[in-house]
């Protein structure tokens, strides 16, 4: 069957952009009727445009609040009818069905409505019904229907007809009805979640049932081997999307990998962790170095002193802009990096990296504050999922278990201790001193190896330091490697069988004992 000229346009989109430019080159180029509902029918006819009202076409008026107006047989028909069927085409003559042959729809902004924390009865309103029936009537006809639903488009499709006289090919018509099943399964899944979220007791309440809204971003040279192929998708409609790592600016550098996808979000994540000027460097998914201080450039340089051995090839994140004078503090340090994610950078730091246009420069446009979103893990035929580990956390709802009492710089220490080893791979152990990682022992199989691997790497520094322990100590060896090292303090969860004999060593070796009540394990 030849490529159907396009003679009728169905038009009812929420998103208006660069709609009346459209209409207007259908109508005027190429002689086509153009058939329109509502506020777009009203837009386009202000603009001097002949337009048909969607009623004169289904001689029934809009109704019920718009609830109603094309889900009827003189739209659906002439959208679904095989034009090179003769049975189809006949009926279709018998009841007055006029073929339509390009319908652009965009749909109620049903996710940004829930995003603005509209109430449930305005959410209802926003889900819409005709919109989509429409698209996947035109989508499911493809080989005679052009569907349209972004308008970033409209030029692309507009310079096709002109090449082949009035008609669009089977491959771009192909193309785009599999983007309309993609969008509408994406928008039935964000009802179905929303819904959902409805119907649950809360966050830790998860359907019986999960649609993931998946779009892919980008395909990446490969994934952790050269031999594995590798894509990034976004998830479409998670919390504060706009300042997360998946959504970032790319402003320079070589396309991101796998691998640097990985101790991107690592890094990022543990940056967020922290309110005053922080810097993370994380290497193969482990943070080498951890750091706050009264600005980021400062942060960075003791940052990097916990370990520039493993600094050396890996990413950073921080919280604040990073600057000129940051980047000159990383160029002192002939450190090679990876990439670098922070919420933006100035010109003279985009210009003094410009001399290094391999590294990736990621711009999140801001530091998204880690909400209860469910996050993902895969496993071989399976999703795990769980709410992100998001506990509010001050010093004020820690238990001092020993007899020794924290000073309050102490706890200060304490607490950044337990931020920092929130990110390390379990088991984990944290020795900070003066806001800074100065030993880190993780990805054990036992806790106490994760404690000597610590105190190695901090060496004098663990003397008059603190250190943090993600999950309790089952045993009262780890805790004796610390202070031994010349830990004065320690924080952990609490909760194993043998704590007495944990409080009891802490008293022996004169270090104070913060409990938390909860762990942080991250596998």
């Amino acid at each position: 069957m030849a490529d159907p000229k396009i003679k009728r346009v169905l038009m009812s989109v929420t998103d208006k952009t660069g709609i009346v430019e459209f209409a207007r080159a259908l109508s005027e180029e190429f002689g086509a009727e153009i058939i329109s509902t509502g506020g777009t029918a009203k837009v386009i006819a202000e603009a001097g445009i002949s337009v048909t009202p969607i009623d004169e076409v289904t001689q029934f008026p809009e109704m019920m609040d718009g609830r109603v107006k094309t889900l009827h047989p003189r739209v659906h028909g002439g959208l679904l009818a095989k034009r090179d069927n003769d049975s189809h085409m006949a009926q279709a003559a018998d009841h007055g069905i006029e073929m339509i042959d390009m319908v652009v729809v965009n749909l109620y902004a049903f996710q940004k409505t829930v995003d603005s924390g509209a109430d449930f009865g305005t959410c209802i309103e926003n889900i819409d019904i005709g919109g989509p029936s429409m698209l996947r009537s035109a989508a499911k006809n493809f080989a005679s229907v052009t569907v349209v639903t972004d308008p970033s488009d409209y030029d692309d499709i507009l310079a096709e007809m002109r090449e082949m006289g009035g008609s669009t090919s089977y491959d771009r018509r192909q193309k785009l009805a599999y983007r309309v099943f993609s969008l509408t399964a994406a928008y039935d899944g964000a009802i179905s979640r929303w819904m959902c979220e409805q119907l649950s007791g809360g966050a830790d309440d998860f359907a019986p049932a999960v649609e993931l809204g998946l779009t892919k971003k980008q395909d990446l040279r490969y994934g952790e081997n050269p031999h594995q192929a590798a894509a990034f998708y976004t998830l479409d409609d998670y919390p504060n999307a706009d300042t997360t790592l998946a959504h970032a600016q790319q402003l320079q550098g070589k396309e991101l990998s796998y691998n640097n996808y990985l101790d991107l979000d690592a890094a990022w994540a543990a940056v967020r962790e922290f309110q005053d000027p922080a810097c993370v460097i994380v290497k193969h998914l482990t943070p080498c170095g951890v750091c706050v201080d009264e600005n980021v450039t400062e942060a960075y340089k003791r940052a990097h002193e916990c370990d520039p051995i493993s600094a050396y090839g890996g990413v950073m994140a921080f919280n604040r802009e990073v600057t000129g004078e940051l980047v000159a503090a990383i160029f002192d340090n002939k450190q090679f990096v990876e990439a670098i994610a922070a919420p933006s950078f100035d010109e003279s730091a985009l210009e003094m990296y410009s001399s290094k246009p391999n590294c990736r420069l990621m711009a999140t446009g801001g530091v998204n504050v880690p909400g209860e979103a469910v996050e993902y893990r895969s496993v071989e035929g399976g999703l795990l999922a769980q709410v992100s580990d998001s506990v509010a956390e001050g010093v004020d709802v820690f238990e001092v278990a020993g007899e020794v009492q924290p000073t309050p710089e102490q706890m200060e220490e304490l607490l950044f201790a337990w931020r920092a080893v929130k990110s390390v791979k379990s088991n984990a152990i944290v020795i900070a001193k003066d806001k800074a990682s100065v030993g880190a022992g993780g990805g054990q199989p036992n806790r106490v190896n994760s404690a000597r691997i610590a105190v190695e790497q901090a060496g004098e520094k663990a003397r008059g330091a603190v250190a943090a322990s993600d999950a309790f100590f089952p045993f009262r060896d780890g805790f004796d490697v610390l202070a031994d090292a010349g830990v004065v303090a320690v924080i952990e969860p609490g909760g194993s069988i043998r704590d007495e004999e944990v409080i009891q060593a802490a008293n022996e070796k004169g270090v104070a004992l913060v409990f938390t009540g909860h762990r942080h394990f991250r596998h």
